[in-house]
């Protein structure tokens, strides 16, 4: 009798870990999704940045901005736990145009929030699943943000040329 509760035993941690085999790494996701999104904007017009810092010293997952000075901010999220457990999104929404989550095609997107945009991505591309409400910046705020984009993306480059720089 022991003997055969070893047996499904193992059976069962075998199947648990082929399921948690088949399942990519939530940072696996994470990149995934961020190329997709960065794909997306580019189509849409926006040169985009990741890891974008922000004055209240957030970092925002992707940040687009476009010649007409729109900026929107993508918050990336690879799982529903990785969701529900993050809520500094909300200090990313003041510095932004339009705010969306970007999820990859297995997440039930129906949880995030009604007042936030939502864009399903994987690698290679992204499609809209609600857009993105549109809240006007301050100008102020805008040209303060706009230079901080620039600023990091030239820094960005520099450190290509040069990574000492």
């Amino acid at each position: 009798m022991n003997i055969s509760r070893m047996g499904e035993s193992q059976r069962l941690d075998q199947t648990a870990r082929k399921t948690a085999a088949a399942r990519p790494a939530p940072a696996a996701v994470t990149a995934a999704v961020t190329r997709g999104v960065a794909r997306w904007l580019d189509d849409m017009g926006f040169a985009s940045l990741t890891e974008f810092k922000l004055g209240n010293g957030r970092r925002a997952d992707v940040v687009g901005l476009n010649a007409a000075g729109t900026i929107l901010m993508v918050e990336v999220k690879s799982t529903p736990e990785d969701f529900r457990s993050d809520a500094k999104w909300l200090d990313y929404v003041p510095y932004c145009d339009g705010f969306t989550f970007a999820v990859p095609p297995q997440f039930p997107w129906q949880i995030l929030p009604a007042t936030c945009g939502v864009v399903m991505a994987d690698a290679h591309s992204a499609a809209v699943m609600r857009d993105a409400p549109r809240h006007p910046l301050h100008a102020a705020r805008r040209k303060a943000l706009t230079l901080r984009f620039a600023l990091a993306a030239g820094q960005r480059l520099s450190s290509i040329i040069d990574p000492r720089l």
